[in-house]
């Protein structure tokens, strides 16, 4: 893992949640906003995907359990996928704080990630 990408991919996703949990709070259903603050968290997330893949090759070995890095990962690159859909489906502003929670979580699992990757003994 790329350490300052991971610190970037903290700050936007718990920028994204924090505007969603608020839109939702107010009141607001599913916008533009709201959905491009997840995708965006979407998308880093799937650089991480490619970053993890070939940081190895480059030298960039992880400490700790790959199995356990990777199952973070893709259940963090599924649950904003889960939380879009499911603002797609039911528009209303409890979907909003779904999205908000949703990119909280992802925060969360990026940081246990960057500890398997970096803190934890072989």
């Amino acid at each position: 893992m790329i350490e300052w990408f991971t610190y970037l991919q903290l700050a936007i996703a718990v920028a994204g949640g924090l505007l969603c949990l608020g839109l939702g709070f107010a009141g607001r259903r599913p916008s533009d906003l709201s959905m491009g603050a997840t995708a965006l968290v979407e998308l880093l997330l799937i650089v991480q995907l490619v970053v993890a893949i070939v940081a190895p090759i480059a030298g960039n070995e992880a400490t700790g359990s790959l199995l356990e890095f990777y199952t973070y990962l893709i259940s963090a690159i599924l649950l904003p996928l889960a939380g879009g859909a499911w603002a797609l489906i039911e528009r209303s502003r409890w979907s909003t704080v779904i999205l908000g929670v949703v990119c909280l979580s992802v925060a969360v699992m990026v940081y246990r990630m960057l500890q398997i990757w970096t803190v934890q003994g072989v």
